[in-house]
Formats: C-alpha cells, sequence, structure tokens
C-alpha cells in the first residue's frame, strides 16, 4: 500500500516528539528497558507520558505504551477511545501494545526504533495495518532511530 509523503513539517514535528520520548525513555527505572511513549491530543497538547515498569511494578503488562494509554484514555473527552490522537514512542511495539493501540483507536503512530524480534507494526507483524481489524492506525517508523536504538544497545550491552 502506497503512503502519503510527509511534509517537511510534519517530519519536524516527528522529530520533536520523539526527542520527548528520548527525555522520557531516559526516566526509565533502573533495570527495566527503557523505552519512553508520549500521547497527543489532535492539538498536540501532551495527554500522557511514560516508560517501562514491567520489573519496577512487577507487572507483564507495564509497557510504557500501555501506562501512557491508560493515563490518556482518563484525560481525553472521548471515554477510552483516543480518535486521532498520536502515539509517540521510542521502540515499535510488541503486539499487546499494537492491539491496545488499535483497541483504543489511536489514529497516528510514531516510532523510533524498530524491533526485529517482537515488533508488531511491520517487522514481525503489522497489527495496527491489518485488514481484518476495525480500525487501522496510520504509521510513521525510524524517527530518530539511531538515537532510540542506542539507548537499547546501550542498555542490553550494560545487562552483559
Amino acid at each position: 500500500m502506497m503512503g502519503v509523503l510527509p511534509t517537511p513539517r510534519r517530519v519536524l514535528q516527528d522529530e520533536r516528539r520523539m526527542r520527548h520520548a528520548l527525555e522520557i525513555a531516559r526516566q526509565t527505572p533502573p533495570g527495566d528497558v527503557p523505552v519512553g511513549a508520549v500521547i497527543y491530543a489532535p492539538d498536540g497538547q501532551i495527554l500522557a507520558t511514560a516508560t517501562n515498569r514491567r520489573e519496577t511494578d512487577r507487572d507483564p503488562t507495564a509497557h510504557a505504551e500501555i501506562i501512557a494509554l491508560r493515563c490518556a484514555a482518563r484525560r481525553f473527552t472521548d471515554g477510552w477511545r483516543l480518535t486521532d490522537c498520536t502515539l509517540v514512542v521510542t521502540l515499535e511495539p510488541c503486539s499487546m501494545c499494537a492491539g491496545a493501540l488499535v483497541g483504543a483507536r489511536v489514529g497516528r503512530l510514531v516510532f523510533g526504533a524498530f524491533e526485529p524480534r517482537t515488533g508488531a507494526c511491520g517487522s514481525v507483524f503489522d497489527v495496527v495495518r491489518d485488514p481484518a481489524v476495525l480500525h487501522r492506525a496510520e504509521v510513521t517508523g525510524g524517527v530518530l532511530e539511531e538515537d532510540c536504538a542506542k539507548l537499547m544497545t546501550d542498555f542490553f550491552s550494560g545487562q552483559r
């Protein structure tokens, strides 16, 4: 499927927003994989920010995206629906997170680093654009990819 080329203004906005997500990711508690997520309302207002907290909270669902979706849904005026909102996250979402953003009807996903093992937004699966889902999100991947990937490689090299 052929996509629409992003405007220079949108590219700059995505990069600015990803820099913010990177700042959030750097606040991830020690021991958790450094991922940062930010959800923007259609007017650009920040609805939620979150980091991964699986280890800290001892919760397998405590991914940055899930935590941010929960918080944003409480703040946004359309109940649980995050229609026309944008989720910016430093790492390609897994299948759980991709399913959650589809369920929340997020309008747009912007992610940084691709996740070749578990990525569910184009790398391994493509949950968010599967023809069988009721809601498909617009996806832009690879925004500030090197910076986002470096966070991951630095974290995992310190684990070995």
